[in-house]
């Protein structure tokens, strides 16, 4: 009776272990998901002040510490290309993290089978 205890022991810390990893990893996605749409939020209200502006504007864009001198349109531009790579980012996350917790129900079920089949056996 001793070694299908220690079984069962074995398989609840493997699932434990699994489960606190998988439980952190979507933390994690969440927490990028927030940041990335805040990002968006950002270039979408810049994008509408910039908007505002006259045709032959010429506006400043932030590049690391420094800026550059840059006409309406190109900064617009790139703005539209850094919401669709984070929207694209989130889709990416999104997918991981629906992964992530069908492999935790998964390891829950196997740990269940594992639970019912020691019981008709005993």
């Amino acid at each position: 009776m001793a070694a299908p205890d220690m079984e069962l022991k074995q398989a609840f810390a493997e699932l434990q272990s699994k489960v606190v990893e998988s439980k952190q990893k979507i933390k994690l996605h969440d927490l990028q998901i927030e940041n990335m749409k805040r990002s968006i939020t950002h270039a979408t209200l810049t994008d509408t002040e910039i908007g505002q502006l006259p045709e032959g504007t010429r506006v400043y864009e932030s590049a690391g510490r420094m800026f550059l001198l840059s006409d309406i349109k190109t900064v617009r531009s790139g703005l539209d290309n850094k919401s669709e790579a984070y929207k694209e980012k989130i889709h990416v996350l999104n997918g991981n993290k629906e992964y992530l917790e069908k492999q935790i129900k998964e390891q829950e079920n196997n740990l269940r089978e594992l639970i019912s089949a020691k019981k008709n056996a005993s």
